[in-house]
């Protein structure tokens, strides 16, 4: 996923970086991520306020090297989780009263979502510290309180009984996508949690053993920046997993 992102970032030209931080405090990273970002609306999910990079930021033509953290897959709004976040706002139904767990949440949106659905509870777990940071700027950006994040890798955890695991745009690694399948399946054979993945028909993806288990709910036409961004893919799904 991120490969795309620091190819793109290979190919612009060096320009000058604003505000670099190298501490982890959560006061600095807040004001890292305030200097570096934009907030966003232009995407599938409007009515939801993101602070992500764009051709205007600093980082966005600078040299990967100079980059101060680990890679920024929450600066990045990618396809699946905006389908993913535009399905949930568009059937609050789906997590009105439960238990959400948004799995490599990145920026949040799909959290967000969540939260804006009437869900219970929504925790979003991504293992870089920063997008805990940037997905708490976004919660506040959207007028809500601080949701829960979790920053450790939880897959193949024996986890609590969550009404519903939302991923987006994480079939994109062999080893990762197998993890998954299988970390999954005992969730809900388990608990009887049930399983939302976005994702906007990569290759990893589509060519899974998971796509047998799979049931489609929903298809988006992604926004034409959002295409420019990961290589002309056009539109993005929202999959059942029932295995």
């Amino acid at each position: 996923m991120f490969t795309l992102y620091r190819n793109t970032l290979r190919a612009l030209t060096t320009g000058p970086v604003s505000f670099v931080c190298h501490s982890s405090s959560a006061t600095c990273l807040r004001s890292f991520i305030l200097h570096n970002t934009e907030e966003v609306t232009e995407h599938l999910t409007p009515e939801i306020r993101l602070r992500l990079f764009t051709p205007r930021c600093a980082f966005w033509n600078a040299r990967p090297e100079l980059w101060p953290y680990g890679d920024p897959y929450w600066a990045i709004y990618w396809p699946g989780g905006q389908a993913l976040a535009r399905y949930l706002l568009d059937n609050p139904e789906v997590v009105r009263k439960r238990d959400v767990l948004d799995l490599g949440s990145g920026c949040g949106a799909t959290a967000i979502a969540a939260a804006m659905g009437g869900a219970s509870y929504v925790l979003a777990n991504d293992i870089d510290p920063v997008a805990g940071v940037a997905f708490s700027l976004n919660c506040q950006l959207n007028s809500l309180k601080p949701l829960a994040f979790h920053p450790e890798n939880i897959i193949g955890q024996d986890l609590r009984n969550w009404s519903l695991i939302v991923l987006g745009d994480m079939f994109y690694d062999e080893d990762l996508s197998d993890q998954l399948h299988q970390w999954l399946r005992r969730c809900i054979l388990k608990y009887g949690t049930r399983v939302l993945i976005g994702d906007p028909g990569r290759n990893q993806f589509l060519s899974h053993p998971i796509q047998k288990q799979l049931h489609n709910l929903a298809e988006y036409a992604l926004p034409e920046a959002t295409k420019q961004e990961n290589y002309g893919l056009t539109t993005a799904r929202v999959w059942s997993y029932e295995p």
